[in-house]
C-alpha cells in the first residue's frame, strides 16, 4: 500500500472480530518499532505483546477499550535511558515511545491489520497489572486485530481541520 493511503485509510477499529494476527505480521510490526527513531538513538522503548487469556483479562480490567482485540501490545520506555533537553525540564521518554507507537501503528495499516490506541487507562495501574519494572514507564496500549463484520471508522473520522487553522510559517 502507499504510504498516502495507508495514512489516509487507517482508523481507530472499535469491534475486533477473534481472528489472530499472524505471526510474521506481528513481528513486522514489531520491527517497524524497532526501526523508529529516538533521541540520541537510546532506543528506550519496551514493548510488551499481550495475547494470553490472563493478559487480555489484566488489559480489560484496566480499560473497557480493548472492544476484543486478540493481541495489545503495551508501549513502555525506560526511565532510566532517555535524552534529557537543555534546561533539564523535559525528557525524550514520552515523544520517542509515541514515534514507535506511531510506526507500529501505521505498519499494522500496511499489514492489512485493523489497530485502535488506547489511552484510557491509569499507566500507575497497568504497570502494575503487567508487573513492569519499577524504572519503566507506560505510555500507551496498541490494539491490534481485524475488524469484525460491520465495524468502521467513527462518524467524525474524515472530519480535519483545513492546514491553514493548525500550521503557521514563520
Amino acid at each position: 500500500m502507499q504510504f498516502k493511503e495507508v495514512v489516509k485509510n487507517r482508523y481507530s477499529c472499535k469491534k475486533f472480530s477473534d481472528r489472530k494476527v499472524e505471526e510474521e505480521k506481528l513481528q513486522a510490526i514489531l520491527e517497524a518499532g524497532r526501526l523508529a527513531p529516538t533521541a540520541k538513538n537510546l532506543q528506550e522503548q519496551r514493548i510488551y505483546v499481550l495475547q494470553t487469556e490472563r493478559a487480555l483479562k489484566a488489559v480489560d480490567k484496566l480499560t473497557p477499550c480493548r472492544y476484543n482485540a486478540p493481541t495489545v501490545l503495551a508501549v513502555a520506555y525506560d526511565t532510566t535511558n532517555v535524552f534529557t533537553y537543555p534546561g533539564g525540564k523535559r525528557n525524550s521518554g514520552i515523544e520517542d515511545a509515541t514515534i514507535v507507537a506511531t510506526h507500529m501503528l501505521l505498519a499494522a495499516a500496511d499489514e492489512g491489520v485493523d489497530s485502535c490506541w488506547i489511552n484510557f487507562f491509569d499507566p500507575e495501574q497497568a504497570a502494575a497489572a503487567l508487573d513492569l519494572p519499577e524504572h519503566e514507564e507506560i505510555l500507551m496500549l496498541l490494539d491490534l486485530g481485524y475488524a469484525a463484520e460491520g465495524a468502521g471508522p467513527l462518524a467524525n473520522h474524515g472530519s480535519r481541520k483545513p492546514l491553514d487553522e493548525t500550521v503557521s510559517y514563520l
